[in-house]
């Protein structure tokens, strides 16, 4: 059965029994009538995926792991910040009226800064350093930038990925300062387990783990139902991850490259409250 699944079981669990809740207190998310959005969390959640040894993918409901890619190549790959860039809405609440989210994800990434190598964006400094100083411990995206908080129609969630090559092994910590983990959890995983598999194919090492690092991960009230019918579903087998092998350009990858054979899983949840 599939490892993301039980590690995501573990964490809900976790998170419903001995999760503190903040009902009652004065939350700023609210639900789409207006009530306030209570959760109950857990801080400082850390949860390991193997990534030479499974694709970490939800089996208990479907994970659009195509348009999660997607997403992903938005951010990292054309580092955009407009929702016109992206082929899906689930920015769409963010955006302004020209499709901007402000200062925030993409337009980070392709700030240029400079190093004494020269001048880079960090999109382009990891892609250097894995070829030219691979074993460095100093090769660190983030996009939690204060000078540009204001401008930002939403502070970064997933704001800094850390980067460590061990061996011919190419591993990742992902930082977030907060999650919803029925919305947003494995979808993340998802994205990650991608962009390191991308970036270790195209430096020539081979795919290791992904530590995921979560500052607060909380289910939200009306989330709870659902979570707690989710968890009592059977996991199967994991997927097997097929990457188009031609490509050695981060920036030829595009969603058609990445195939999952043999992606079984249970029914989906549907419509899914978010809160804002």
């Amino acid at each position: 059965m599939s490892r993301a699944d039980i590690i995501f079981i573990n964490m809900c669990k976790d998170i419903l029994e001995n999760g503190f809740s903040d009902e009652g207190t004065n939350v700023r998310p609210r639900w789409e009538d207006g009530t306030p959005a209570y959760t109950k969390k857990r801080f400082g959640v850390v949860n390991r995926y193997d990534l030479s040894e499974e694709f970490p993918i939800l089996t208990l409901r479907p994970i659009n792991y195509k348009a999660a890619i997607d997403e992903i190549l938005w951010i990292w790959q054309k580092k955009s910040n407009n929702v016109k860039d992206l082929n899906s809405h689930i920015w769409d609440a963010w955006a302004d009226e020209n499709g901007s989210i402000g200062k925030a994800y993409g337009y980070q990434l392709r700030i240029k800064h400079k190093y004494k190598e020269g001048e880079f964006d960090q999109v382009d400094r990891v892609l250097y350093d894995l070829k030219n100083n691979p074993y460095s411990r100093r090769i660190i995206t983030n996009l939690y930038n204060h000078a540009d908080l204001h401008a930002m129609n939403l502070y970064p969630c997933a704001y800094s990925v850390t980067f460590n090559v061990t061996g011919n092994k190419l591993n990742a910590i992902l930082n977030q300062r907060s999650q919803d983990v029925l919305v947003a959890n494995n979808w993340n995983v998802v994205q990650y387990a991608i962009l390191l598999h991308m970036f270790a194919q195209v430096s020539g090492f081979e795919v290791g783990e992904l530590v995921h690092v979560i500052a607060d991960a909380h289910i939200y009230d009306r989330h709870e139902p659902l979570v707690r019918e989710l968890i009592t579903r059977e996991p199967k087998k994991a997927p097997r991850l097929i990457i188009n092998k031609d490509i050695k350009d981060f920036y030829e990858f595009k969603v058609e490259h990445f195939v999952l054979e043999g992606y079984e899983h249970g029914p989906q949840i549907k419509n899914i409250p978010v809160a804002v």
